[in-house]
């Protein structure tokens, strides 16, 4: 799933992906198509206030998701890290048209803000929701070798 992987967070995923704190969540937050920055520009953003402080906009309508049953998993034969989790819906959603999905790190999911949420993967995801039930597949968001 995942197009690029944030600087912030290469070598650090997998560990993030353990969920090592008390209160800490992965959280899927959906980018809206317009205005959305390149991959080149948005893979330097350290938090996620950074990556919605240019011209990128969350599509806060539809809203944030967070992920569970989330899996690390050490492949020998292939050599790699992968980390999964499961599939995510949205019932009856509105709004501007979606152009990426970003998954980050929120070490304390009670409080905190968006200048504490690392950035770990983004994904291009090109949807409109139009009230229809949406359900996206989540095969590996993160693969490292």
């Amino acid at each position: 799933m995942g197009s690029i992987t944030f600087n912030v967070a290469l070598g650090r995923a997998a560990s993030l992906a353990a969920l090592p704190a008390a209160s800490d969540a992965l959280i899927l937050i959906p980018l809206e198509s317009s205005g959305l920055e390149t991959d080149a520009v948005l893979k330097d953003k350290d938090t996620f206030a950074d990556v919605v402080s240019g011209t990128t906009n969350e599509q806060t309508t539809i809203g944030r998701k967070t992920l569970a049953s989330i899996t690390v998993t050490v492949n020998d034969t292939l050599d790699r890290v992968e980390i999964d989790a499961a599939d995510v819906s949205w019932t009856s959603p509105t709004g501007n048209a979606v152009g990426a999905m970003v998954v980050v790190y929120d070490p304390d999911s009670g409080t905190g803000t968006d200048a504490d949420l690392i950035p770990v993967t983004k994904a291009d995801v090109v949807w409109t929701p139009d009230g229809t039930t949406f359900s996206l597949a989540i095969a590996d968001f993160f693969r490292a070798s």
